[in-house]
């Protein structure tokens, strides 16, 4: 075992040896109860600066991801500084870059007007081209139930939320060495019909 010597400063020098020894996890020692699990969060920023008239279908968007999955967290930028997922607003369709990006990357979502003109739901694109950027594809044609199945759900599909398939893929991403060693597809996925 190693140790190391410490000598007192007052008065006399005397050496004190230490030896140092591992600790014990109590919880770890009992046979019926496993050692907790701690899984790292990354956190990715967004500038959503240049999306203006879609501020609150993304903060609802973000929000659903932050409830849904427990190893990402978005959180909004503050002005100046960086951010990896920047969301801005155009007059196409939405589209994104396909992920996961990592933290330090760089992704992109443009919030198209034209699938709103046409009828869909904002907060459920925002959050579907935000799910793109989590490494996400689409799952066309598919079930308003998948929220990466995007417009093929139709205009009256409103739901914003991932499924488990979808919440446990993104978690996947993320988790452990995964979250550093996977790079960002870079590809753009275009979500016209």
């Amino acid at each position: 075992m190693p140790h190391r010597k410490w000598f007192a400063a007052a008065g006399t020098a005397a050496a004190i040896t230490m030896i140092m020894a591992p600790t014990t996890n109590a919880a770890s020692i009992s046979s019926n109860t496993a050692p907790a699990r701690v899984s790292a969060v990354t956190t990715l920023y967004y500038d959503d600066s240049r999306a203006g008239g879609w501020e609150s279908a993304i903060s609802s968007g973000v929000a659903t991801w932050n409830a849904n999955v427990s190893n990402v967290k978005l959180v909004k930028a503050q002005p100046g500084t960086r951010a990896e997922i920047q969301i801005v607003a155009t007059t196409g369709w939405p589209q994104a870059t396909l992920g996961p990006v990592r933290p330090g990357g760089q992704a992109r979502v443009e919030l198209g007007s034209q699938a709103v003109d046409d009828g869909y739901d904002k907060t459920r694109i925002a959050a579907h081209e935000i799910g793109h950027n989590l490494g996400l594809p689409d799952t066309k044609p598919g079930p308003c139930s998948e929220l990466m199945s995007g417009s093929s759900a139709g205009t009256s599909c409103t739901n914003a939320v991932p499924n488990a398939a979808e919440q446990s893929r993104v978690e996947s991403a993320y988790s452990g060495r995964a979250a550093t060693r996977t790079p960002a597809d870079g590809r753009v996925l275009v979500d016209a019909h």
